[in-house]
């Protein structure tokens, strides 16, 4: 057999397991009852003490994720450092969610000083106190749990990291729709976490090649 149809035949066969492959993933979609939206924002005493406006938090989202052994499973989230800021005094965004051994990096862009700490024991750690022209370290969270943030200097600052093992994560929109692409088939547990007392979960079959729908209303 010639070289140039040995090549052509290793073409076909590749070709032929990335289709069987893609055909093999599932989806899954639906919408997760959300917690009521804070209906006032209340000023700190210190506003008329720093450089500019604070803005509200960012409104409620929940998370949605798979659950399983994935740890022969590349991570799908790939970049090697990803940002939580701090802009209008407010972590930015309120909630992160990242896959355990992610690097997070937390640059500051207000015009005061600010500092990033949390006591949590997925992860414990304290920044210090920076301005937004230096380069904060950044922050490896190896440990899957919740982490909680907060600032030393603006007390009403909080933020939280969801650390998780698993590679297959989103979050929902505002109106708690979500989405979830390249999902292996089998049987699953399919998880919506809201906050740290709240974590709604389903079992799943995720068909290869079909998309379910799993709605998260309540327990």
């Amino acid at each position: 057999m010639s070289k140039r149809l040995l090549c052509l035949l290793s073409t076909v066969v590749g070709l032929w397991g990335v289709l069987l492959a893609a055909h093999g993933q599932a989806a899954v979609e639906g919408r997760v009852k959300l917690r009521a939206v804070r209906t006032r924002f209340v000023v700190p005493r210190y506003q008329t003490k720093i450089s500019g406006t604070i803005a509200p938090p960012d409104p409620p989202v929940a998370v949605v994720y798979l659950e399983g052994d994935f740890s022969r499973t590349p991570p799908t989230h790939a970049p090697a450092v990803v940002e939580m800021g701090q802009k209008d005094y407010e972590f930015r965004p309120g909630l992160l969610v990242v896959q355990r051994g992610t690097r997070v990096a937390f640059p500051n862009y207000d015009e005061d000083y600010h500092n990033v700490l949390s006591y949590s024991k997925a992860k414990e750690f304290d920044l210090g106190r920076y301005r937004k022209d230096e380069t904060p370290p950044t922050v490896r969270f190896d440990k899957a749990g919740v982490v909680e943030l907060g600032c030393e200097i603006h007390e009403h600052m909080s933020g939280v990291i969801l650390v998780l093992d698993t590679p297959y994560f989103t979050r929902t929109d505002t109106n708690g729709v979500y989405r979830l692409d390249h999902l292996p088939a089998g049987h699953s547990t399919l998880k919506a976490w809201l906050d740290s007392r709240t974590v709604w979960q389903q079992p799943v079959v995720l068909p290869g090649g079909a998309t379910v729908r799993v709605d998260f209303t309540g327990p």
